[in-house]
């Protein structure tokens, strides 16, 4: 692999510090001298203007004069010498620039116009801007601490970034007190180039971070923040301290959907989706990044409990019951095993208490058959220091316990002067420790949550299997006419008929512009019906007396239509169009619910759920998930809502139809990523009963799409690119089908690996595996098409489908070039598949805008260079390796 574009700013191997002084409390001196302190082993170059020498390094006066490459310059100058500085670093060829000027302002028009001119000259001169900040970033484990910190910073596994330069050293200063180490530490600033999207991309690639800890406080590029959070949470733990919650100044929305949603709920299902911890508050996040740091983890959610005071298990099981998390009900053999271990009259259902004079021994035995039980996903142990107790023993036994389980122990150490000793031993340990039970329960309620949002970042949207396709044409037709008629909101009779162009089953609807006209369309839908105010601007027609409801006789229509139309014209004048008629749904046991669509300002369309009907607003009963969705994902924003319990039986009415309510999301899920138009969506009330659901009502909200936008660039989340599937055939004639690899191919996949040849294996993985570890396959299967593309020829359908060459490119973190590679099964080489694999992969690269196709050859695998130059590849030295080609095509 090529270094990533970002080393010269992370990890540079030449550094100037334009500014570097002696001058006490000025950054260029706090910079310089944590390099030079910290041991730096990189070149290192002072400039400055005045001086010969800075702590005792020869200076330059500009960095023209510095001989040799530069990967990065240091900016700690004032401001007003930031265009010409950053001119000169353009023109001397430096890879990267931080900007620390102290007197920046950042949020005046001065500043803003400044930043544009400063990123213009380095995109003229290929170079990228880290800043304007007042901290920096360290890479302690390559001893280059660039930041305005005076601090030592311990190395580590665990990558810090941060937008706040306060936040970062507040928890630089406590991780030196806690002994806690860092792979690196990244305060943004102002991110006028590169931002946290970027960041993470860097630390993705990143051997040395284990485990990724960010402060946010706002989202700049969303797509590009999912993309790298995903790609980040598949291999490491990330964690998120997201500040800004609260948005007033957000207005009211024109649906319900919009109302119900805000940006926090829209943020907190995107980390789900992203398969990060969201963690809420400074201390927590503390806690967190010692947590990680010691690499607990846990498959569930039921907790098991050891104390030796039952006063203090009891906060414990308190916390538990709160965050409701399941306590284990104890196996059977191991009620009988803790027997061994116990005084007879002491607990030994959970919490288990060992009473007060418990000790270690005690403490260790009755932890160890709890880990053992299947039941049990975790163990908190809630220590006091009482008579008979041995606090340092008790937590060597922790310590032993902690190396041999893949259980996480969490332990409650409760005391002060008495437990200091063994608190300090367990954190030499790397041992999470607590003041409190209620933290202990909390962190493992935490961790519970990250396997949980593990789960769904797996979650792939494949297409809506054997399905009818949507009629794109006709709803884009009816969209088109609306915003070539100057309108953005659909009517309801138009708003249906895009649900029905996505097979969503609806409520008949007809116009009447006069009461006799109302008779009649009454006469042809059967009574009862229900009579609706069709006026123009007017979202919700129950604000303005506009519906009538179970309407009996045709006598009664002609009635409340006249009745409803004279009122509606004294009020609204023209903008009166008439009625809308439609017969009652009839659904004796019909709950109402509500589903939507509203578009968050960073994340896109985002997709509500939950309980239905007039008083929506009031009861506030709504989940959200950003699309695209699958079943499971639909099922999950259905269990997320109190309204879950309504679609089950009670009393005598039979459950819901479930299955009709998933379809519904996933045919919604579907509209928003194919119509990039719609902005709000309500479809209310959506009534459902044993036999199915209908939507009633519903309105839709609609915007212009610039005319260049790339297919699903109003995603957060990439959709599966079913428009890549084709069918094709070999030299012989023989048929095959060319897909992108879905979620479920991966059995199919591990089938294929372990059938190729050595050789083959080998050109491929550069080792012989025969089997892959099944974090490869699932990073090989669960694929984010938004960075990455994997594509199958295959031949079969159904249980026979086997795959016979695969072909895939990762988008590099510049976005003008990939990655590729390709293997195809011995028995299919040289039957033209490796050709057709390879021009479709093209065809996807080019729709993405990338102009680069490049990847690595072994440089004893002579059939594939030889494919590679028949492809139109040049052939170069691989930068790193000599056994390897690097092999480059332009698009």
């Amino acid at each position: 692999m090529k270094q990533h574009y970002l080393t010269p700013l992370f990890d540079p191997q030449s550094v100037a510090v334009i500014g570097a002084t002696e001058t006490e409390s000025a950054v260029g001196r706090t910079v310089f001298s944590g390099l030079v302190e910290g041991g730096y082993a990189g070149r290192l170059f002072p400039v400055n203007l005045k001086r010969e020498q800075v702590l005792g390094i020869k200076a330059y006066k500009t960095v023209k004069t510095i001989e040799g490459d530069i990967d990065l310059a240091i900016i700690t100058t004032p401001t007003r010498t930031l265009k010409a500085m950053v001119e000169q670093c353009g023109k001397r060829r430096v890879k990267a620039l931080v900007i620390m000027s102290c007197d920046f302002v950042g949020t005046d028009d001065a500043s803003r116009r400044l930043l544009d001119q400063l990123r213009a000259t380095a995109r003229q001169y290929d170079m990228r801007i880290f800043g304007p900040t007042v901290f920096g970033q360290a890479r302690p484990i390559s001893r280059f601490q660039a930041g305005n910190y005076q601090g030592r910073i311990k190395g580590g596994n665990l990558a810090l970034v941060s937008q706040s330069s306060s936040v970062a050293s507040a928890i630089l200063d406590w991780a030196e007190a806690h002994e806690v180490g860092f792979s690196s530490v990244v305060s943004l600033g102002t991110e006028a180039d590169v931002d946290v999207g970027e960041t993470l991309d860097y630390l993705v690639s990143d051997p040395r971070t284990r485990s990724i800890l960010i402060y946010l406080e706002d989202v700049g590029d969303a797509r590009m923040l999912m993309s790298a959070l995903r790609a980040a949470a598949r291999t490491k733990p990330v964690m998120v301290l997201k500040v800004g919650r609260y948005d007033e100044k957000v207005t009211l929305g024109r649906t319900h959907s919009e109302r119900l949603i805000g940006r926090d709920d829209v943020f907190e299902a995107a980390l789900r989706r992203a398969g990060v911890l969201r963690i809420r508050s400074i201390n927590q996040l503390f806690i967190a990044a010692r947590v990680v740091n010691a690499g607990y983890r846990t498959k569930g959610r039921r907790l098991a409990i050891v104390t030796n005071g039952m006063g203090a298990g009891m906060m414990a099981v308190d916390r538990a019951h709160d965050l409701h998390i399941q306590l284990s009900q104890l196996a059977p053999e191991t009620i009988s095993r803790l027997a061994d271990w116990l005084p007879p009259h002491s607990e030994r259902n959970n919490p288990v208490d060992i009473l007060g004079d418990a000790p270690a021994a005690r403490f260790r035995g009755v932890t160890q058959v709890l880990l053992d039980d299947p039941n049990v996903d975790g163990v908190v142990v809630v220590f006091t220091p009482q008579v008979g107790t041995d606090h340092m023993a008790t937590a060597e036994a922790m310590i032993e316990l902690h190396a041999g389980s893949d259980k996480p122990i969490l332990l409650a150490w409760i005391g002060g002067k008495k437990v200091e000793g063994s608190r300090r031993l367990l954190g030499k340990q790397n041992i999470a420790y607590f003041h409190a039970p209620e933290h202990a329960v909390e962190v493992f309620y935490s961790l519970a949550a990250w396997e949980y949002n593990q789960q769904l970042l797996l979650q792939t949207a494949a297409p809506l299997g054997e399905w009818e396709a949507p009629d794109l044409e006709t709803a884009r037709m009816i969209i088109d006419t609306v915003l070539n008629g100057g309108r953005t909101v659909l009517d309801e009779i138009e708003s249906k008929a895009i649900l029905r162009a996505f097979h969503i089953p609806v409520v008949p609807t007809l116009r009447a512009a006069s009461p006799d006209d109302a008779v009649t369309v009454a006469m042809g839908l059967g009574l009862p019906i229900a009579l609706k105010l069709d006026v123009e601007g007017v979202m919700h027609k129950t604000d303005i007396d506009g519906v009538v409801l179970n309407i009996q006789s045709l006598v009664g229509v002609a009635a409340e239509a006249a009745r409803m139309l004279s009122r509606a014209k004294e009020r609204f004048g023209d903008k009166v169009h008439g009625l809308t008629i439609q017969p009652m749904h009839g659904k004796k046991f019909g709950r109402e619910l509500m589903l939507g669509v509203a578009r968050d300002r960073a994340f896109g369309p985002v997709i509500s759920f939950g309980a239905g009907g007039i008083a929506v607003e009031i009861f506030n009963d709504v989940a959200v998930t950003l699309p695209p969705l699958n079943e499971y994902l639909a099922a999950n924003l259905i269990r997320r809502t109190r309204v879950k319990q309504m679609l089950e039986a009670f009393r005598n009415q039979p459950p819901v139809k479930l299955d009709a309510v998933v379809d519904v999301l996933l045919r919604l899920s579907e509209l928003v990523c194919e119509l990039p138009q719609v902005h709000q969506l309500d479809l209310n009330p959506l009534v459902a009963d044993e036999n199915g659901v209908i939507a009633v009502d519903a309105r839709i909200v609609v915007a212009p799409v610039p005319d260049k936008a790339r297919r699903y660039e109003h995603m957060a989340i990439h959709p599966y690119p079913s428009q890549m599937v084709q069918v094709s055939q070999l030299k012989s004639g023989v048929p095959i089908v060319i897909r992108p690899v879905r979620p479920e191919d991966a059995e199919m996949m591990a089938r294929f690996v372990a059938e190729l040849s050595d050789e083959s294996r080998y050109n491929r993985y550069m080792n012989t595996l025969k089997t892959l570890p099944q974090s490869m396959l699932a990073r090989f299967t669960q694929l984010d098409y938004a960075r990455e593309v994997a594509l199958v020829g295959t031949m079969g359908e159904g249980d026979d489908e086997r795959i016979l060459g695969v072909s895939r490119f990762t988008v590099n973190p510049d976005y003008d070039s990939c990655e590729f590679a390709i293997v195809i099964a011995d028995t299919m080489q040289g039957k033209g598949l490796g050709a057709r694999l390879m021009e479709a992969l093209f065809a996807a690269a080019r729709d993405m805008n990338l102009e680069l196709v490049e990847g690595e050859v072994l440089a004893s695998n002579k059939t594939m260079l030889n494919f590679m130059k028949r492809l139109g590849f040049e052939i170069h030295k691989h930068p790193e390796d000599s056994g390897l080609k690097w092999v480059v095509k332009r698009l």
